[in-house]
C-alpha cells in the first residue's frame, strides 16, 4: 500500500471513530439529563451571580450569542423548539406559561431574545404564526420579566431604505409584513418593559449549519460551482455583519447594564462594509481563491420575492459608540471564511466533527 493510501485509511478510520464516540457522549449526556425535570436539574447546580438566558439559541445568532456569555462567565441557558434537544431547553415561547415557568426556575438577569421568524417571504405567506412569534411572544418575555435586562434583536428593515442613514431616533416605515412584525416587537417589548433594549442589526451571517441559513451563506453554492454562469442580485445595498460582533456587543450591553441602568432604549449595530449580493458573492469568491468570472450582475430589482427589500438601510450607530460599546467588525473576508471553510468540496465531512 502507497504511504498515502495508507495514512488516508488511517484519518477516515480516526474520523469514523470520533464520530462514534460523539455520538456516544451525547447519548449518554441526554439520558443523564432526562432523569430531571428542568427545576429539578438546576437545584443541583451552583448558581453563579449573573445568569443569562438566550431565546432561539439554535439559531444562527442565538448559537453565538449563547457561546459568547458562556465563554465569558455567565450562566447561560439556551432554549429553542425543534431543535432545541439535547443541548438547550426545549420551551414554546407562544406557550404563556410555559415562558413563565423557564423565567420562574431559571430567575435570569439578562434574557437576549433572539428567536423570530426572520425569513420576509415566509413572514409574508404564513403572517399568522409570524406574529404570534415575532410580537406576541416578545410581548409575553418582556411582562414576565420584571427586573429582568431584555435585548429584543431587532432589523434594519424597520426603515424603508430611501432615505439613508437612519438613526436610533428616525421613525420606522417598513416595506414588508416582517419589517411591520418588529416594529410591533419592539413597541410591545418597550411598552411591558421599559428597562429593555431594542438591537436593530442588519443582514447576519455566521457559522451556519446548513448554507441557506443565512442570506449571505447562501451565495456559497453559486460561488463554488463555477461551470455554469449565474445570475446575482447587484441593486440593494446591504451590511453584511457577522453574528460574533453582534454576540459581544450583547455582552458589553449586559455587563454595563449592570452598573448603568440608562442602557435602556433603542441601540442600531452594522458591518461597516457595503456591499450588494453580487459583491458578497464576489468577496467570498476572493476569500477562497475561487473564480467569479461566472458569476452576472443583475441590475434590476430581483423578480418572484414576495416581500419587497429596502435599497438602502443603512444603520447609523452612535449610541453604542458614544457609550463605548461598539465592537470594530471583523473584515467580511477574514469572518466568512471562518464561516464557510468546512463547506469546501474537500471538506464537507469536517461538518460533522468539527462545525
Amino acid at each position: 500500500m502507497l504511504p498515502e493510501k495508507k495514512y488516508s485509511v488511517l484519518f477516515f478510520l480516526l474520523y469514523k471513530l470520533v464520530v462514534v464516540l460523539d455520538r456516544v457522549v451525547w447519548l449518554c449526556l441526554w439520558e443523564t439529563m432526562s432523569e430531571y425535570k428542568y427545576g429539578d436539574y438546576e437545584a443541583n447546580v451552583a448558581i453563579p451571580y449573573r445568569r443569562v438566558l438566550v431565546t432561539g439559541a439554535t439559531g444562527l445568532l442565538g448559537r453565538a450569542v449563547y457561546k459568547e456569555f458562556q465563554n465569558n462567565a455567565w450562566n447561560t441557558l439556551g432554549c429553542g423548539y425543534r431543535r432545541a434537544q439535547p443541548r438547550f431547553l426545549r420551551c414554546n415561547l407562544t406557550d404563556e406559561d410555559a415562558v413563565r415557568a423557564v423565567i420562574r426556575d431559571f430567575q435570569p438577569h439578562v434574557i437576549v431574545h433572539c428567536a423570530a421568524e426572520r425569513r420576509p417571504d415566509v413572514v409574508e405567506q404564513h403572517t399568522e404564526a409570524a406574529l404570534n412569534l415575532n410580537v406576541h411572544a416578545s410581548g409575553t418575555l418582556a411582562k414576565e420579566s420584571a427586573g429582568v435586562f431584555l435585548i429584543y434583536i431587532s432589523t434594519d428593515y424597520v426603515f424603508d431604505g430611501r432615505n439613508p442613514p437612519y438613526g436610533e431616533n428616525d421613525t420606522p416605515n417598513p416595506l414588508n409584513v416582517y419589517g411591520k412584525s418588529k416594529v410591533a416587537g419592539e413597541s410591545t417589548v418597550l411598552r411591558h418593559s421599559p428597562g429593555a433594549a431594542v438591537l436593530r442589526v442588519p443582514i447576519l451571517y455566521g457559522e451556519v449549519e446548513r448554507v441557506d441559513e443565512s442570506a449571505v451563506t447562501v451565495l456559497w453554492d453559486k460561488v463554488q460551482d463555477g461551470t455554469e454562469s449565474c445570475n446575482v442580485e447587484h441593486c440593494q445595498q446591504r451590511f453584511p455583519t457577522y453574528v460574533n460582533d453582534v454576540a459581544r456587543v450583547c455582552r458589553q450591553m449586559a455587563e454595563r447594564r449592570r452598573q448603568d441602568p440608562s442602557i435602556r432604549g433603542i441601540f442600531h449595530y452594522s458591518g461597516k462594509e457595503q456591499m450588494t449580493k453580487y459583491e458578497m458573492a464576489c468577496a467570498i469568491a476572493d476569500a477562497f481563491n475561487l473564480p467569479s468570472s461566472h458569476l452576472i450582475p443583475i441590475t434590476e430589482q430581483p423578480a418572484g420575492a414576495a416581500a419587497q427589500r429596502p435599497h438602502n438601510a443603512r444603520l447609523e450607530c452612535s449610541r453604542l459608540e458614544l457609550l463605548g460599546l461598539s465592537v470594530e467588525p471583523i473584515p467580511f473576508k477574514t469572518a466568512v471564511r471562518d464561516s464557510l471553510w468546512p463547506f469546501l468540496y474537500d471538506k464537507r465531512w469536517r461538518q460533522t466533527v468539527f462545525h
